[in-house]
């Protein structure tokens, strides 16, 4: 076993294959002539290429947001998954904006590079629908909470990244202290974006293959530099046979445990549980007053939500009479009445599709283009909701608590 390395190479010698490590700054001008001169000065069997199916599509076809349809998001519950997804593209491309470099520049030029020599290449990542699936449902409600604040505060940030600062992400040292960083910040997100993925990434580039033989000889992977010693050490853990390539547990959602559904019933029926319980110990006035109270919070702030989301009157109204009632039933959530409903009253027309992904990259864009006003509605709206529920449960059992005692006293 040999290896070669630099900040932005590795270069392994790896049971008689030879398997190169490019690491890449998804936005850097001087990454994209990296990989082009690697792959055209040194021509491997295969080309290893840290996208998925979905990701490649979207690179190739620029155009695919056209054919969105917004209604079919939020049924599908998928509109989290899609909101995540424009911020993080829209801000790597705001990263790159200041050196003319799109983000994926240096993956596509890869691609570019090994179908000019006739290599084939392979798509070695994960899903990205997975990833962000898997690392929303990995989290408990706090880090979620702390995950949608790192998101927004990316979304709405106008901090710009010089090229030197980019080139400097490279850096082992600097990456290092990033990923040490994250860690401690979300540490389920940081084991779901990079350690899952590390072994993913090395899995599928160590079953590379090409028309001649099962394994190509020689594979050229093209990575984000914070994968390269990951990858670089599960690679070595597979020649070695400690470790293999099924990566069929971290490939799927893991689905919700049992104390999750419990507790998704558990607050409802809490809920109506107590209400019920100020009309024994109250009577109508006090039963009537915790009705009031369940509606007044919940609506209240699912309503504000939606505001703070510029929705339209019409879905504020709905955030506020919906709320109380969908939140007593798991199955359904405000956010997507409120998302149905500013979709039917401000219809997404064509400009909206076309302007996506730039819009997405501004304040002003997410507010004026009308698919993304939906997501911040659903999102909002059912945030709004969430606060509203345990406001209510708190005040009413404030309230009972008190009657209780006064009735025993």
């Amino acid at each position: 076993m040999a290896t070669t390395s630099s900040s932005t190479k590795k270069v392994l010698e790896l049971a008689g294959r030879k398997i190169t490590l490019i690491g890449t700054a998804h936005v850097s001008a001087q990454s994209v002539e990296e990989v082009k001169t690697e792959i055209q000065s040194n021509p491997p069997q295969c080309a290893a290429i840290e996208l998925d199916s979905a990701r490649y599509e979207s690179m190739a076809n620029p155009e695919k947001y056209k054919d969105l349809d917004i209604i079919k998001v939020l049924k599908r519950g998928e509109a989290l998954l899609i909101l995540a997804n424009l911020i993080l593209s829209s801000f790597q491309k705001r990263m790159g904006q200041n050196i003319g470099v799109q983000p994926g520049d240096e993956m596509r030029a890869a691609i570019d590079a090994a179908q000019e020599k006739n290599i084939p290449f392979e798509l070695v990542d994960r899903p990205i629908k997975t990833t962000l699936n898997r690392a929303w449902a990995k989290n408990s409600f706090w880090g979620k909470c702390k995950l949608l604040a790192a998101l927004i505060s990316s979304a709405f940030s106008k901090e710009e990244i010089s090229e030197e600062e980019i080139e400097s992400l490279k850096k082992e040292n600097e990456m290092d202290s990033m990923m040490g960083e994250l860690s401690e910040y979300l540490p389920k997100v940081k084991e779901v974006l990079i350690d899952e993925r590390d072994r993913y990434l090395a899995a599928h580039i160590w079953e590379c293959k090409n028309e001649y033989c099962d394994q190509a000889k020689s594979v050229t992977a093209i990575l984000g530099a914070g994968h390269l010693p990951g990858v670089q050490r599960h690679l070595e853990a597979i020649a070695a046979g400690t470790e293999t390539t099924d990566t069929e547990e971290i490939s799927k959602v893991p689905p919700k445990g049992i104390g999750s559904k419990i507790i998704g019933w558990a607050i409802p029926a809490l809920i109506v549980a107590l209400i019920a319980a100020g009309f024994w110990f109250g009577g109508k006035k006090m039963g009537g007053q915790f009705v009031g109270s369940w509606i007044i919070w919940n609506g209240a702030l699912a309503a504000i939500g939606t505001l703070i989301a510029a929705g339209h009157p019409l879905t504020i109204l709905a955030a506020f009479l919906g709320a109380p009632i969908t939140s007593l039933c798991p199955l359904v959530g405000v956010g997507l009445v409120t998302g149905i409903v500013q979709a039917f009253v401000k219809k997404p027309k064509v400009r909206d599709m076309e302007s996506l992904s730039d819009d997405a990259a501004t304040l002003k864009g997410f507010y004026s283009n009308r698919i993304t006003r939906v997501l911040l509605v659903f999102v909002l709206s059912s945030l709004g909701s969430s606060i509203g529920t345990f406001a209510a449960g708190a005040a009413i059992v404030k309230e009972l608590t008190a009657k209780i005692m006064s009735l025993f006293a």
